[in-house]
């Protein structure tokens, strides 16, 4: 059994998918989870989902790529609880193509959204942390930031760009007892790999390079996320864990 003690978490992209997964997860373990999406209706859907198990959950709608809405609405949530104990940044979105039609629109949402997100929430909700001298932050990036996919140059630069973050925040914020770590999803069965999956040819091309033949759940991410969030992971810090079949070894 993974220990908690009745921690606060912020998940963001909790609406669906691996988000959704990790929040759930965490409410299982007693964790109060604070659900984030752009949309009211899904984040809220989460919640109320959490609420129904019998766990502990409150839903917040904010566009994770603005910084004055996120900052407004960190402001809002450390009035009403004095420290999120758990920052889990999730949120992202994909606008693929090859780089030379990609558009500047596209390769600025998808790094407002994937990375600077991270940099708007981890900003307000780390302070707390420290001065309690205790705190839990995992990003979730992806196979892509570490091995590159052709077609996702600004997804794989943010996922990229999260490692390099989770890193240095892991330094800066070892000596408050604050950890920091990625975990790098491989391909996972959410809605935004559906096109992929539930295509015979191309599932069957991508699972030639995932040695164990099979897509992951997102509750194979959530799993590694709850562990790393515990206190049973008070000494990893400054890692990225790979979950994708052993896609990236």
């Amino acid at each position: 059994m993974l220990t908690f003690n009745q921690r606060t978490a912020l998940v963001t992209g909790a609406g669906r998918g691996i988000g959704k997964a990790i929040a759930e997860s965490l409410a299982k373990q007693g964790v109060t989870v604070i659900c984030v999406s752009k949309s009211a209706d899904s984040c809220g859907a989460t919640a109320a989902a959490i609420i129904a198990a019998g766990g502990k959950a409150k839903s917040l709608a904010v566009d994770v790529a603005d910084g004055a809405a996120v900052a407004a609405a960190a402001a809002t949530l450390l009035a009403e609880f004095p420290t999120i104990d758990i920052l889990v940044n999730n949120a992202g979105i994909t606008r693929d193509g090859l780089l030379f039609r990609m558009s500047e629109a596209d390769w600025n949402d998808v790094l407002a959204t994937n990375l600077s997100s991270c940099f708007h929430w981890t900003k307000p909700l780390a302070r707390p942390m420290t001065r309690a001298r205790w705190g839990r932050i995992v990003n979730i990036t992806s196979v892509s930031g570490i091995m590159g996919n052709a077609g996702q140059a600004n997804y794989a630069a943010a996922k990229a760009g999260m490692i390099g973050l989770t890193k240095t925040l892991a330094r800066e914020f070892a000596s408050r007892n604050v950890t920091v770590n990625a975990v790098a999803p491989g391909f996972i069965k959410t809605d935004m790999t559906t096109e992929f999956v539930n295509q015979p040819e191309a599932s069957a091309k991508i699972l030639e390079v995932v040695p164990l033949k099979r897509f992951g759940e997102p509750e194979d991410i959530a799993h590694m996320v709850a562990y790393l969030c515990s206190e049973q992971a008070g000494y990893i810090t400054g890692q990225v864990f790979s979950v994708d079949g052993g896609m990236a070894m």
